[in-house]
């Protein structure tokens, strides 16, 4: 019991450690993001452009994990890999500060995304070593949690800049300091924690040949119908700066309700799911999908209602599908599993974003229903999930 007990307590350090690199990233990478779309717009940028960088950066973020993913588990070189995405991600943000065009400003985008992309998979994997002990839905949704509190704080001080009458370029200067700082909390847990895959010391319950293939490739199915109809928040604030239902200086303010809420929602799904298992993910996406007709057709306050229904659908995606995709799969092949659902979700992201930026531009009924029903076309898979789960454990 002594042994367990430490193991546990081990295990939450390492959590939280990651946690805090994951805090003063999100710092600042989502600082950065509430506001691209709109700088992308004074650069000359239009909603398809910005739709399609988005897009197109979220595809890059997700495609190249499977590249990563199959790295990390065929050299095991797992922190390594995580360096490399992380100084990537990390440093390419306060460059955007010294773009003079939206072209060179997107292709810093899409590298922030591509660093993003090489360390997810690896981190991931370390992290559900660690959360075999706490509990995959309570570890990656304490994560989680810890992740949106920087992708709040991140849009925070940028709203102040803003406030205080800087510019959008001296706003990702200043990003510079929390980009240093994740970095340097990295080299803190590579150092205290060489190899936490020793900290998964127990067989997981459903560890069994051959079981993860259909109910993996169902949940992968799944959440890339969700990617499809989510709608990225550069498109977001750009319909916000555009109909000027939300000032300019409330739109980082608006994505901070959403980080707060995704953070939030993560620690009680992610319990919930402990619990309850996949019927959790099934109330997430009901409710994640009214998300569009608030944003896109709302006033100021059912705007900001749907940005807490958005926020719901990005902290379910971030956590308790990390967590069931971890019950599910061999902890040697979870980072290749991450990497390959991750990558498929990107590619439906990018397809999405790129019909919802077109959309935009002549019907936003046409947007809204598309968004709407891709995602509620989730739901059945969700079902056929939870009903081939429980055959099995019974």
């Amino acid at each position: 019991m002594e042994a367990k007990n430490l193991t546990t307590a081990t295990a939450w350090k390492f959590i939280i450690l990651v946690g805090v690199v994951s805090l003063f990233s999100d710092m600042t990478h989502e600082g950065a993001r509430s506001i691209t779309g709109p700088f992308l717009g004074t650069l000359g940028a239009g909603a398809i452009i910005v739709a399609t960088v988005a897009g197109l950066g979220e595809f890059l973020g997700y495609a190249v994990r499977f590249i990563s993913g199959y790295l990390a588990d065929r050299t095991k070189k797992y922190w390594p890999i995580t360096y490399v995405g992380y100084v990537l991600q990390m440093f390419s943000v306060p460059l955007l500060a010294l773009a003079g065009r939206w072209e060179v400003a997107a292709l810093l985008i899409l590298m922030e995304r591509v660093g993003r992309a090489i360390r997810n998979p690896a981190r991931d994997a370390m992290l559900s070593h660690a959360t075999a002990q706490t509990g995959h839905g309570w570890g990656f949704g304490f994560h989680e949690a810890m992740d949106q509190l920087g992708a709040m704080a991140g849009p925070l001080i940028i709203a102040g800049v803003l406030y205080l009458n800087y510019t959008y370029r001296f706003g990702f200067g200043v990003l510079l300091l929390s980009a240093s700082a994740a970095v340097l909390v990295l080299v803190v847990a590579s150092f205290l924690y060489p190899h936490p895959q020793h900290l998964e010391v127990s067989v997981p319950e459903l560890e069994t040949e051959g079981l993860p293939r259909r109910p993996f490739w169902l949940l992968t199915a799944a959440t890339a119908l969700i990617g499809a109809g989510f709608a990225d928040f550069p498109l977001i604030a750009y319909h916000f700066h555009q109909v000027a239902v939300v000032p300019d200086q409330l739109i980082p303010i608006s994505y901070a309700v959403a980080m707060v809420v995704a953070g939030t929602s993560a620690l009680i799904l992610g319990r919930l799911f402990d619990r309850l298992g996949i019927p959790v993910l099934i109330v997430a996406a009901l409710l994640a999908a009214a998300f569009a007709p608030l944003v896109f057709l709302g006033g100021s306050s059912l705007v900001f209602l749907g940005m807490v229904l958005w926020g719901i659908g990005m902290g379910t995606l971030e956590s308790v599908v990390k967590a069931a995709m971890a019950e599910m799969i061999l902890k040697d092949h979870r980072a290749s599993a991450f990497g390959i659902s991750q990558a498929v979700f990107g590619l439906f992201w990018l397809l999405g974003s790129v019909l919802m930026g077109i959309l935009y531009e002549y019907s936003l009924g046409a947007l809204i229903i598309f968004s709407v029903i891709a995602q509620l076309c989730s739901i059945p898979l969700f079902l056929l999930i939870s009903r081939e789960l429980c055959y099995v454990r019974r």
